[in-house]
């Protein structure tokens, strides 16, 4: 079942959204907002959330309070990951909460956090049971990235590949469970979290993983579940075939779905962190998911019929 629809994803990181093409921001606050009203439009009843920052800025949340974008959404979200790559140390995450709560009254969700176990898995551990101290029961949304290790034969979302270093490659060690899907020793440990804290899976397109991962979620006991759904992947032959497994596999969870990516032949730059050229199709790619999988006349698995 969806409950909140996630407007973008990281949009403050250049790595999703490319600031030298809208230094002002306000290309990404009239897609932002009128996305928001698309989902408003389909399901007025559906938490729509303002895609979660990286990294954690109040400037940037006044920016897209000045922008009006504050008044379409229903909650902000932050990304943390004090132990990788932010220059903050993991104690600080209530601090850093309190920032973003003076800049707005709206319920803030950490939708992503964790730890990468490239450096050493007892690192992982430490640092998952450390989040859990400083962030449960302050926020009504945590969600822990990821269940699964990025397979070494992927690509990393990110523009700077080898020049960022080991930065680059902690993104593959995010996982709980490691590439080959054996369990890492931070595993058992996160069951004790569930339900307070829940999952971020990116679901990449036709992803081998999905059904393993919907077994290895409900023997965690996890209830919220953030995965994405592509405007990107929008164009693929059989996309919306693939939606639909996707998101029938996973109606039994309260998803969060984050809609981003721009689709290299929409935007103003042939790249995923383009601006989009008509931000208005984003807003229907946005209205066209809701409807299908959370709006009216759906069946019980949360699919539309066609006559419906």
């Amino acid at each position: 079942m969806i409950e909140a629809a996630m407007i973008w994803n990281e949009p403050n990181n250049k790595s999703h959204w490319d600031p030298e093409l809208d230094a002002e921001w306000l290309r990404f606050s009239e897609m932002a907002i009128l996305a928001a009203d698309a989902i408003a439009h389909e399901n007025p009843r559906l938490t729509k959330v303002l895609g979660g920052i990286s990294p954690i800025d109040p400037a940037f949340i006044g920016r897209m309070s000045a922008h009006g974008v504050l008044d379409h959404v229903d909650a902000v979200a932050v990304h943390g990951f004090p132990l990788d790559w932010n220059l903050w140390q993991i104690h600080e995450w209530p601090a850093k909460l309190e920032e973003i709560r003076a800049v707005t009254d709206l319920p803030v969700w950490v939708s992503e956090v964790g730890v990468s176990s490239f450096g050493a898995e007892e690192v992982q551990l430490w640092g998952l049971q450390r989040t859990a101290e400083l962030l449960v029961g302050k926020s009504p949304r945590i969600q822990w990235y990821s269940l699964y290790d990025l397979p070494s034969t992927w690509e990393a979302t990110t523009r700077h590949r080898e020049a960022e270093g080991s930065s680059y490659y902690r993104h593959f060690h995010m996982g709980l469970l490691r590439e080959d899907g054996s369990p890492k020793p931070a595993l058992d440990r996160f069951a004790r979290y569930t339900p307070d804290i829940g999952i971020v899976q990116w679901f990449h397109f036709e992803d081998h993983r999905l059904d393993d991962a919907v077994g290895w979620l409900k023997r965690l006991g996890v209830k919220s579940l953030r995965t994405g759904l592509s405007w990107a992947d929008s164009f693929r032959p059989n996309a919306l075939g693939w939606f639909d497994r996707q998101m029938e596999a996973l109606a039994d969870f309260d998803v969060t779905v984050t809609f981003c990516f721009t689709p290299e032949h929409r935007g103003l730059m042939p790249h995923h962190t383009s601006p989009p050229l008509v931000p208005e199709e984003f807003a229907q790619f946005c209205a066209e998911m809701i409807r299908r999988y959370a709006g009216s006349g759906l069946d019980a698995a949360g699919l539309r019929h066609p006559a419906a």
